[in-house]
């Protein structure tokens, strides 16, 4: 066993920039130094005898000069020293020198100062020689009537250390700290003497537990943790033993402390799958998730939650607990209210969802009230979603639901208002029975709509759906009211002519003579310029929306015109009502061409624009049948079509999710009775706390592997040759923030090296948290060394280095190996995950880095193109399967990820099958990638060009 596997509990860091101080000075400082110096003295001791330095001439020295001085910071460093030297001979006998060590600690087993009698009992914990142990047993067993509970509870874990390693030392020790733990007051002495109960003789430990179950609740936290561990423990061991102690677990439900009544819940959900105890459990989490103000905590709990509703037989009874849950929306932060709405969702049924809504059209009310804050728009946002959702999943909420949505149309937040007015557009189409009052509402708070956006879908939902005469006339006065006097050109003309000259009388005339034979105004550049702001904010939305240069709106508006008109032609039978609406319609759409035509707008009309208008003006001069059917009927199944993919969609994603909670059983499966299971196969169960506590020390493997030791080897690097005098691989473990690499290090040669270290640099954003500690290899031995690397950001990393080392005796300069490059996979830090399309686009302009990507591959069909971009990127392809299907030469996708430090990224796949070049010609085409970070998109970049160059056919 070399020196850098000895085990060593104390980690004390090394500066490595001085020179090792010589053996002769270090005695002289030990023996005639002050207190300073020799403290100075015994620190450079230690650090040199962890570098791997054996000093047997100062072992003397420090027994005589320095280990009868009462100095605290010397007691403590000599603790450190009598844990790391070597106390044994070569031949394994203990050295005759630890005898007066012996004697020294026997006295200050039994020092006045409590703080020296505690940390030399700690010391003795670790200690692994027994011979060295035994004469110290009275004292040791002295302590645990100590005064001072420092010393008492350190005297509980040496004897539990010494009593683990060496039983024959003290051979009574259960019964010794039983007796001690009934008499012992003080919490921090009886949750270790019960901890070392539970591990030693776990009988004396319930016997104990049974003598004062009805006092649990008045324990402190601590040992109530332990009780907790215990109790679950024993039932994971035992299940006969639950009815004897789940009462007990009740109670801690009970408890002051928020992380006992955490591992109470936790407990009782494995011990027992009643409704009550469940509910009671659930509503356990329900009150820490209220009652703790970390967010952090609040999540964690959450996910208890969430974990529970995925059991079939647990969700029945969380249904009942929505309204307690909807209690944590009292929480400000978004993430927290995302996950309780998400839940919420998910367990609503016919029962609750009533309640659900009134719970939810409060909480939207409230937020039109709260100062304007950056969430606040967020939160309403996923609650006009969770309305959304409960509406088409319960149809009968609709009508409840969408006056009050319907407020929000005229909100400043386009993102809510977009999601208000998509709920609107599927409610409509879907409930016929609620149409009226949609168009009635809308009517309502047409005129208040501020966004151009939203303007353009509410223009496209009332010319869609209003099939009276009334509604009809209802829509034209509404369009009349929000363009404002006709025709425009002129009426504005007139008005900034009036603003700069108030004495002029000013008539159509003269106006006329303004328009140059281009068709543009001659003095429209000078009063542009002086538009008086105030006009300008009177100014009726749609007429505000068209002078500012935005002319989709106009595009829309001449489609719903041409609708409502061809629908009143239809109702009506008077010629010259029909006439006179037509002529209204085509008057208005002809006076926003001659807008957009002029130089009076900001930006002029675009010509696809233009197309629009003229053929609205056609259809409604011709109104051939054909055209009526394509406007007032096409349209409409056109949108029937999208929501019922849509919904087939959501539904096919429901029934995968379904089918992954519901446990499959093989027809040929064993069936496990709890009663007639053996004890040896019960530890076959996975224990709760072993899962926890690898889960934090980042030591748990990943399920899809599904053979461990196969995914292990897949990951090992080999950074030297075989050949090299030092052979170095290693195997590269990512966690989440960090990587740890195990480098296997075997010395080839028939040489001692010394000082052998591996020095590591990163390239990317990786940091390196520590520097390996040299170690010495013996002929032909190996090691293991560990490196640890945080990282920062998702972008592929490179870490490099080499090995240096002294040969013993030689007389040359330090050796050095070169390592290969290990490189850090960006798809360890990629997972797919899916947004909306409005939120794609919203982020698609945001982000500022692009890298195009130029597609180079020998795959010949589209599809198998995309899945192979998508298996390869770890990316989720967001446009549903029916838009993809079927073949017609190209093919564009949307691909979405996010890392796991929040960074989005998005991808856009455009391919085509060049058919001209026959049926084995590649796919070509281009791939865009868009990040925040140019790290992000340039390694994804990477990972695409290095993949779709791979030959998989």
């Amino acid at each position: 066993m070399t020196a850098a596997e000895n085990v060593c509990y104390t980690l004390i860091n090394v500066p490595m920039d001085s020179e090792p101080p010589s053996e002769i000075s270090l005695k002289n400082d030990l023996e005639k130094g002050d207190v300073k110096s020799k403290t100075e003295a015994l620190k450079k001791v230690i650090i040199m005898i962890l570098n791997g330095e054996k000093l047997p001439g100062l072992l003397m020295t420090i027994i005589r000069f320095v280990l009868p001085l009462q100095d605290h910071t010397i007691k403590k460093l000599l603790l450190v020293f009598w844990e790391i030297v070597p106390k044994t001979t070569p031949d394994g006998r203990l050295l005759h020198e630890m005898i007066l060590v012996c004697d020294a600690y026997r006295k200050d087993l039994q020092h006045p100062n409590e703080f020296i009698r505690g940390s030399t009992l700690r010391f003795l914990c670790k200690l692994k020689e027994a011979e060295l142990l035994e004469p110290l047993m009275p004292a040791i067993r002295a302590c645990l009537e100590h005064r001072h509970s420092y010393v008492r509870r350190n005297a509980v874990l040496a004897i539990y250390t010494i009593y683990r390693n060496f039983e024959h030392l003290i051979p009574d020790a259960p019964e010794l700290i039983h007796d001690f733990l009934v008499n012992e007051k003080d919490a921090s002495c009886k949750r270790n003497a019960f901890m070392m109960l539970i591990h030693a003789d776990q009988d004396r430990a319930l016997d104990y537990l049974s003598t004062c179950i009805d006092q649990v609740q008045t324990f402190g936290d601590i040992l109530q943790l332990v009780i907790v561990e215990l109790i679950y423990k024993v039932c994971h061991a035992n299940p006969s033993e639950r009815a004897r102690f789940i009462r007990c677990i009740y109670n801690l439900l009970q408890s002051s402390s928020p992380a006992v009544k955490y591992e109470a819940a936790g407990t009782l959900v494995t011990l027992s799958s009643a409704p009550t105890a469940i509910k009671a459990a659930a509503q356990c989490y329900i009150d820490l998730i209220i009652k703790e103000s970390d967010n952090n905590v609040k999540l964690i709990v959450l996910d208890r939650l969430v974990e529970l509703k995925e059991h079939p037989a647990h969700e029945r009874v969380l249904q009942d607990l929505v309204m307690d849950i909807l209690r944590v929306l009292s929480t400000p932060d978004l993430e927290v209210r995302k996950k309780t709405l998400q839940l919420a969702l998910d367990l609503v049924s016919s029962r609750n969802v009533e309640e659900l809504v009134i719970v939810l059209k409060k909480e939207v009310i409230k937020t039109n009230n709260v100062s304007e804050h950056e969430d606040t728009d967020k939160y309403r946002q996923l609650l006009v979603r969770t309305l959304h959702s409960c509406s088409v999943r319960f149809p009968d909420m609709a009508a409840n639901v969408i006056p009050v949505l319907m407020e929000f149309l005229s909100d400043s937040n386009e993102a809510a208002a977009a999601d208000v007015l998509e709920f609107v557009r599927e409610a409509i189409q879907r409930f016929d029975n609620l149409r009226m009052l949609i168009v009635e509402k809308m009517l309502e708070v047409f005129h208040a709509i501020k966004s151009v956006k939203i303007y353009r879908g509410a223009l496209w939902i009332l010319g869609e759906y209003c099939s009276t005469k009334e509604d009809i006339q209802s829509v034209m006065t509404e369009v009349r009211r929000s363009l404002g006097e006709i025709p425009i050109v002129e009426s504005e003309i007139k008005k900034e002519a009036g603003e700069l000259k108030p004495e002029e009388e000013i008539n159509v005339g003269p106006v006329q003579k303004l328009v140059t034979e281009m068709g543009t105004y001659a003095t429209q550049s000078a009063l542009s310029s002086s538009r008086p702001t105030k006009k300008e904010e009177e100014r009726p939305p749609l007429r505000g929306f068209l002078l500012d240069g935005d002319f989709f709106v106009a595009a829309s508006l001449a489609t719903t015109l041409t609708k409502i008109a061809l629908r009143y032609v239809a109702l009506v039978q008077e010629k010259k009502k029909q006439n006179s609406f037509v002529a209204e319609a085509m008057l208005l759409m002809a006076t926003v061409l001659h807008l957009g035509k002029s130089s009076l707008p900001k930006k002029p009309i675009t010509d696809d624009d233009v197309d629009r208008i003229s053929l609205c003006l056609k259809v409604l001069s011709e109104c051939s049948p054909l055209m009526n059917d394509i406007f007032n009927k096409e349209c409409r199944q056109s949108l029937s079509h999208m929501l019922s993919a849509k919904l087939e969609e959501e539904k096919l994603s429901q029934k995968k999710e379904s089918e992954k909670r519901n446990v499959t059983v093989q027809p040929d499966d064993p069936i496990s009775f709890m009663q007639l299971t053996a004890k040896n196969e019960m530890n076959c169960k996975e224990d709760q706390f072993q899962l926890s506590l690898l889960a934090a020390m980042g030591n748990t493997q990943r399920k899809e592997a599904a053979d461990p030791l196969a995914s292990k080897l897949n990951k090992v690097t080999q950074l030297t040759g075989f050949s090299d005098p030092v052979y170095a691989e290693a195997y590269v473990h990512v966690n989440q923030y960090d990587i740890v690499l195990d480098v296997l290090v075997v010395n080839q040669t028939s040489d001692t090296l010394q000082n052998c270290t591996l020095e590591l640099a990163t390239l990317g954003d990786l940091k390196l948290v520590e520097k390996p500690s040299p170690l010495t290899l013996a002929p032909h031995d190996f090691a293991n060394i560990k490196a640890n690397v945080k990282v920062a950001s998702t972008e592929n990393g490179i870490i490099f280095g080499n090995i240096v080392y002294d040969v013993s005796g030689a007389a040359s300069d330090r050796n050095c190996v070169v390592l290969s490059d290990i490189h850090i996979d960006i798809m360890d830090y990629i997972q797919p995950a899916t947004c909306t399309d409005a939120e794609f686009r919203q982020m698609w302009a945001e982000f500022e880095w692009e890298n195009k990507v130029t597609v180079n591959t020998n795959i010949i069909d589209l599809n198998d193109y995309l899945q192979h971009i998508l298996k390869s990127t770890n990316m989720k392809c967001l446009t549903p399967e029916k838009a993809l299907s079927g073949y017609c030469g190209f093919m564009a996708a949307n691909l979405y990820a996010r890392s796991i430090f929040g960074e989005d990224a998005l991808a856009n796949v455009s391919i085509e099958k060049p058919i001209q070049q026959g049926p084995e010609a590649p796919v070509t085409g281009h791939i865009r990638i868009r990040a925040k970070s140019q790290g992000m998109a340039l390694s994804l970049g990477d990972k695409i060009n290095l993949s779709q160059k791979k030959n998989i056919i």
